[in-house]
């Protein structure tokens, strides 16, 4: 029998996401959670639909780079371009649903500012580490 291993990077990504998100919180007055408890569990959130984009994006990309016809590549381009945005609406909707008016992340530029924060410090976190 085998037993399945979290693997440390996710929780090395959780903690790197905790703390820029508790950052924003102090510093980005439209970037609300009530408590630490919250803060976490919308950084757990944040990682699970972050993997799981980054698997779509990356999937999307392959079919982009193995298209042999126009509408192929088109349709491929097409689900890139509405993936990217549509990601940042799946995030503040979750957020909504499960943590209602005790956690805001802002608007859509401001969750996608967000975004883009975690994931830079969560590569430069796992290059550090490497």
């Amino acid at each position: 029998m085998t037993r399945s291993r979290l693997d440390p990077v996710h929780v090395v990504d959780v903690f790197v996401y905790v703390v820029v998100l508790n950052l924003a919180i102090q510093l980005v007055p439209a970037v609300i959670s009530e408590t630490f408890t919250l803060s976490l569990l919308t950084a757990l959130l944040l990682k699970l639909v972050l993997e799981g984009v980054t698997w779509l994006k990356k999937r999307t990309l392959a079919h982009l780079r193995a298209a042999q016809t126009t509408a192929r590549r088109t349709v491929s381009a097409l689900s890139l371009l509405l993936l990217l945005p549509g990601s940042k609406l799946v995030v503040l909707y979750l957020v909504d649903v499960l943590f209602g008016d005790r956690v805001s992340l802002g608007g859509f530029w401001a969750v996608t500012a967000l975004i883009v924060v975690l994931m830079l410090c969560r590569a430069g976190v796992r290059r550090l580490l490497a």
